[in-house]
């Protein structure tokens, strides 16, 4: 039929008004309750759709033309509704109001203010470029070029630079998949791995941004009290021992560091106002450098080295290379003459070294054009103490080793190549200073990329064309001159500067200062994003704030770890330090990467598109690498470390789902891994008990036997697979409510008892269909149980009803179909819990029948445990009359060397004898009482069907007087099959029996054998295994005959009469235990 539309005419909103907009928020505001987030909010997860999905609606806005859909608004909102949510949608800002406690009740963040705008240059590229140049550059870079030499250097400056590119797209490639809110490294990559290794690595990066700090205030006293002020020094160090030069960083360091600190909880607009200071000071030392060296080729400076031999000497101690000098034509010794002879030139004693080498006086910095660079083409690595050597320099050697060395330029440490990693690794780091500022950004998805990656471009050809010019322009000697004792005190890249050395000076300076209070800025964040995620409970307190955001108590520990690392005192005993966490972040950062490429998962849909797994993967690699090539020391440390976090929040952190890397990484795995197992089953040397644990629920939906978990846990010790299930009776839309309360409180009972495995409970018309469909369904392809574990029904006699032991014996019989093994605990609730400790006794093994050797495997994995552990061990077999009880007994025991179980041996011999006129009695009342049972059940069957029948007699005569019509032909005539016919006259005979035929009634000479074996068998288990902590008995199997399963309960329940614990196990029919390996 045609369908009629009206078209209504819709004015334009000023959507674009501000005052519009907050209008709108305020009626919005009112409508809309507002709820405040703790910062511990995200004790829960919440839906990930949670934000985008608004359950507000009333008839205005859909109107009537939507009835179809209105039952599913509070779930599905309207597109159109969707769409200005996501409009409203705006990112918190660094440094504001976290975004955790400034969302309204549905989880969007609306501000009335102006978004922000900065854009590449300004948030990503230039606080990289300041994070990235900084301490190494001006105070290491030429000593490692000339330690090192030219070729080695740029080796390892190519590695360090090539590590962070491939981070830094890796980073690119997850920064773009979606908005990064505060937290910057952390919250990507514990939002991509999870949790355990978000803690883990956010920690680490933690520790590496304040140990950074350490350094970067270490570099600064280090240009203060080095190159500054050299007289403001407290100790006074003799040269070459660092005792005295640490001392003073300690001293000078901690001071500073106390007054970063109140500058950053004072403020940090204060912090962000000198940025653009600290940032100029860079750029203008680096443009100081650049002009240095072309100056250099024009006209290099008046830097002079004095050698005597090929020795540097320290001239801070003299004016003139010269041993002597002429005043008023008399020959005057020097002051350097002073410092290696004493007495007048006529009658002095020099030392033999000084004697023989003369002095020679070259140029700190030759030029660009002097070909100095091929004498640092190649390394000079020195041990600790070793005279700094100009190669090529004619020297005479001294034959008295016992030389005054304190005047030469000394090496302070030993030098290597691996050392030399672990210090220049620190000057590439900071390549996540434009992640850290997303909020900040106009365009983050395309900032972050474009930013990061052109900073680390540019400092690495900054680096890359230092390294190359420092050994073309400047003396290999001076270039190991670490502290530029050979230079007047300057600082090695400071006679390379132009106009003046001060420009390096100052700027390198202030440059270390602003990345000192960067780094306490950014620390505190990082810490506060890790304890409001609730991930680690003892870092709770950490994540309070002031009102306007910044980190309350993360400041002061941030600051009492930064002291650690300038107690230490030396910027090149720090710098491996936080090399190493820096490396496990970028590792981890690779590491996110490179799993959500590989698992394609749906969510993973980065705007950036140039990554690949294989650049992770090598990025990875490479950063492991750089781990224990700088220090494997450290490295291991840092391994361990990470390691005891990542345990820690497994199992005392909150459990979180972020939909991370490693879940589907998980579940990739389970689904190979259970792919494999279905196709073949599973060899005996593999095999164990995989339990189907059926438990029953009190009428509060709580479990009835918790010692039974408590027996799983201690058989199965956590391995393999458990599955803990029950059965609901009704229908599942009913009792939803009560299906979802059982499985928690299930749940909660395993948690108590220690059972490691899954649980589900199911809702089923009847407790013995439920039983059958888990026997048969429960499990996934190859990760199936292959036993059912379940309790005797105790007080079966007493009870009302039949169906407890019915459904029993029936599930003994579908596991039997099913060819899966069966272990029934009677008296369950005296089996000892996991608190126990049996000090003493046995588990004693009645092996009647070969069922597979499941009766000799589980004595073995209770032993496992340590509440089984002291019990012994002891195998009972029964030898009839014809049996040889002698060599069973060796057999047994040779077959129990062979399946390496340590157990005593007893064969137990069972004559046959007469049947006893108990075992007669005892059968003749089992059977009266079943009988008697069946009479009432039938006298009340009859009682049903009587009322029934006059049921139906009224309702015919009133139908017949209704219808007159009805022809009487009409009759239903019943086909009556041999079988129904002998059913029913059974049924009559068994109602009319009388009482006095149930007295006169003999018992069936079957009935009676089974109760004798089971009287008989009864008798010898009490006499051996009375005492025993546990008893396994071969389970007999159900009668085929279904009129037999009530004497079947009763043979069982005299076979285990007199015993505290006993554990029925029925086989598979298939071999569990094996003599091979």
């Amino acid at each position: 039929m045609p369908t009629n539309f009206t078209v209504v005419p819709v004015e334009d909103t000023p959507i674009s008004n501000p005052d519009y907009d907050e209008e709108i928020m305020k009626e919005e505001d009112k409508d809309e309750p507002y709820t405040a987030a703790g910062p511990n909010s995200g004790d829960e997860t919440p839906r990930e759709t949670s934000s985008l999905i608004s359950t507000d609606h009333d008839d205005s806005i859909y109107g009537k033309n939507m009835a179809l859909y209105e039952d599913e608004m509070d779930s599905t909102p309207m597109v159109s509704s969707l769409l200005n949510k996501l409009a409203n949608y705006t990112n918190i800002t660094q440094g504001a109001v976290e975004h955790e406690e400034a969302e309204s009740e549905d989880g969007i963040q609306r501000v009335t203010v102006n978004g922000p705008q900065m854009g590449t240059f300004i948030g990503v590229f230039l606080p990289c470029m300041q994070n990235i140049l900084g301490v190494i550059l001006f105070l290491r870079l030429t000593w490692i070029v000339g330690t090192a030499g030219i070729v080695e250097a740029l080796a390892i400056v190519f590695m360090c630079c090539s590590c962070t590119m491939l981070t830094a797209i890796s980073m690119s490639a997850i920064a773009t998949n979606g908005v990064v809110p505060a937290g910057g490294s952390y919250y990507m990559i514990s939002r991509a791995l999870g949790p355990e290794f978000g803690g883990a690595v956010g920690l680490c990066f933690y520790l590496g941004t304040t140990f950074a700090g350490s350094m970067y205030i270490l570099g600064t006293m280090e240009i203060f009290l080095t190159y500054i002020m050299p007289n403001a020094a407290v100790f006074k160090a003799e040269t070459g021992e660092p005792t005295g030069m640490q001392n003073n960083m300690r001293i000078y360091g901690t001071c500073c560091l106390v007054i970063m600190t109140l500058v950053v909880f004072v403020g940090v607009k204060y912090v962000n106002k000198l940025a653009l200071v600290f940032l100029s000071c860079v750029m203008l030392s680096i443009m100081a450098i650049y002009a240095g060296v072309i100056q250099s080729a024009i006209k290099p400076p008046n830097s002079p080295v004095c050698l005597l031999g090929n020795r540097t000497l320290q001239n801070s101690r003299f004016d003139k290379c010269l041993k002597t000098e002429l005043i008023n034509n008399v020959t005057t010794p020097t002051q350097l003459w002073k410092l290696f002879c004493e007495g007048g030139i006529e009658n002095a004693t020099c030392d033999e070294y000084f004697t023989h080498n003369n002095l020679t006086e070259i140029q700190a910095v030759p030029g660009l054009l002097s070909g100095v660079i091929s004498d640092n083409m190649w390394g000079h690595y020195g041990q600790y103490r070793a005279i700094v050597e100009k190669e090529g320099q004619s020297s005479e050697r001294a034959s008295d080793n016992t030389n005054d060395i304190s005047y030469y330029v000394l090496n302070d440490i030993t030098t290597f190549f691996t050392l030399l990693v672990g210090i220049y690794f620190p000057s590439v780091t900071g390549i996540m200073a434009g992640s850290n500022r997303s909020g900040d950004l106009r365009d983050p998805q395309r900032s972050i990329p474009t930013g990061t990656i052109m900073a680390i471009a540019t400092t690495s050809i900054i680096y890359l064309s230092c390294v190359v010019l420092f050994g073309a322009c400047i003396e290999g000697v001076v270039l190991r001159d670490k502290y530029g004792e050979s230079v007047k005190g300057t600082l090695a890249v400071a006679t390379l500067a132009w106009p003046s050395s001060w420009v390096i000076v100052i700027g390198s300076f202030f440059s270390c200062c602003g990345a000192g209070l960067q780094s306490l800025t950014g620390a505190p964040r990082i810490l506060q994003a890790i304890a409001r995620d609730g991930i680690m409970p003892f870092l709770q307190v950490f994540g309070h704030s002031k009102s306007n955001g910044e980190p309350t108590w993360a400041l002061p520990l941030t600051a009492a770890i930064c002291e650690i690392g300038i107690l230490i005192g030396s910027l090149d005993h720090v710098a491996p330090i936080l090399s190493m966490f820096f490396l496990m972040c970028y590792l981890f950062v690779n590491l996110a990467c490179a799993v959500q490429t590989l698992l394609r998962t749906p969510n993973w849909r980065p705007r950036f598109k140039f990554y690949h797994w294989s650049l992770s993967f090598l990025g990875m690699s490479l950063s492991l690498s750089l781990m224990f090539v700088s220090s494997w020391y450290y490295a291991l440390v840092a391994i361990l470390f990470s390691g005891c976090i990542y345990k820690y929040i497994e199992y005392r952190g909150a459990e979180k789902e972020w939909g991370d890397g490693i879940r589907g990484l998980s579940l990739n795995a389970a689904q190979y891994a259970l792919i494999k197992l279905e196709e073949a089953p599973p060899h005996t040397k593999n095999w164990r008990p995989q339990l189907l644990v059926l438990l029953k629920l009190d009428s509060d939906l709580g479990v009835k036997h918790p010692c039974l978990l408590s027996f799983t846990s201690q058989l199965k010790a956590g391995k393999g697979l458990t599955i803990v299930c029950s059965v609901l009776e009704g229908t599942y839309m009913a009792r939803e409510a009560d299906a979802k309360l059982s499985e928690k409180n299930i749940k909660a009972a395993m948690a108590k008892e220690k059972t490691k495995g899954f649980c589900h409970v199911v809702v089923s018309s009847n407790q013995r269909d439920g039983f059958s469909h888990l026997i048969q369904s429960a499990g996934l392809g190859g990760m199936k149980h292959n036993a059912v574990l379940m309790a005797w029904p105790a007080n079966w006699k007493q009870a009302e009803s039949s169906l407890s032991w019915k459904n029993f014996i029936e599930t003994v019989r579908e596991t039997t179909a099913a060819h899966q093994a069966l272990l029934v605990a009677k008296n369950i609730d005296t089996f000892p819990t996991n608190q126990d400790r049996l000090a003493e006794g046995t588990i004693d093994v009645w092996w009647i029948v070969h069922d597979g050797g499941l009766l000799m495997l589980l004595p073995f994995l209770l032993r496992q445990h340590k509440v089984w552990r002291r019990c012994k061990m002891r195998i009972f077999t029964v030898a009839q009359m014809d049996d040889n009880s002698i060599q069973m007994k060796k057999d047994l025991q040779m077959f129990l060397y062979h399946l390496r179980l340590d157990a005593k041996v007893e064969v137990v011999e069972m004559h046959a004898g007469d049947i006893s006129a108990f075992t007669y009695e005892k059968t003749l009342v089992m059977e009266q009482r079943s009988q008697m049972l069946k009479q009432m059940q039938l006298s009340k069957t009859e009682r049903g069907r009587e009322a029934q029948l006059i049921h139906d007699r009224n309702t015919k005569s009133h139908a017949t007087l209704n219808d007159k019509a009805t022809p009487t032909s009409d009759r239903v005539h019943m086909t009556w099959t041999k079988e129904k016919l002998n059913g029913e006259r059974n049924r009559h005979r068994e109602a009319h029996m009388t009482v006095r035929d149930i007295f006169n009634m003999k018992p069936d000479q079957t009935n009676v054998r089974r109760m004798h074996t089971a009287v008989k068998l009864n008798e010898v288990v009490v006499n051996k295994s009375q005492g025993a902590q546990l008893v396994l008995l071969n389970m007999p199997g159900p009668p085929k005959n279904k009129g037999g399963d009530e004497n079947y309960m009763e043979f069982l329940e005299v076979l285990t009469e007199g015993l505290d614990r006993v554990l029925l196990v029925r086989g598979s029919s298939r071999e569990v235990i094996t003599i091979y390996s």
